[in-house]
């Protein structure tokens, strides 16, 4: 199997108050320009996309629906707290087909022993249809400490989602 000609990315910042204006979403932007670094760094062609919508699962679960037909890459950013409207892993979780667990367990672990509120965090990580899947927090400093360690791994992980051994043969 070969990588993908050209990666195709949607970012989904979820904000009840970004989306009625009461303030910009600075998350999306955030995670927009470390990607941008990262697929450059690495030389593949992307395209990254943005959207905003409110805290409402079944607009996130339209979205994520339609986009893992066709896109390789998605990150949602906002609702995975423990607050009335973070809904984001509840109507994520469920659409997995794989998850995984240990990058999101090592980011809580590592900034949770730092700050404590760190650990409240739910976010989850996994593949959905064709794509990655990573759910991070809403805040601009939570989202720079996830994808910090995201980015670690994301080359790994995107060569052995499409099959491709990179392993050292020592």
């Amino acid at each position: 199997m070969n990588l993908p000609d050209k990666f195709e990315v949607l970012i989904i910042t979820l904000s009840d108050r970004a989306f009625k204006g009461e303030y910009s979403d600075m998350s999306g932007p955030g995670i927009k320009e470390r990607l941008s670094e990262f697929f450059n760094n690495e030389k593949w062609k992307y395209d990254i996309n943005m959207t905003l919508i409110p805290d409402d699962a079944g607009t996130l679960k339209e979205i994520v629906n339609e986009a893992c037909k066709k896109v390789n890459i998605i990150f949602t950013t906002g609702g995975t707290g423990i607050g009335p409207r973070d809904i984001t892993v509840e109507t994520i979780k469920p659409m997995l087909s794989k998850e995984i667990p240990g990058i999101m367990e090592y980011i809580r672990i590592k900034y949770g022993s730092e700050k404590p509120n760190a650990l409240l965090s739910r976010g989850v990580a996994g593949i959905t249809g064709k794509s990655l899947i990573y759910t991070l927090p809403g805040s601009l400093r939570a989202v720079n400490e996830y994808i910090t360690e995201i980015l670690k791994t994301l080359r790994h992980t995107v060569l052995m989602q499409y099959g491709i051994d990179s392993h050292d043969k020592h």
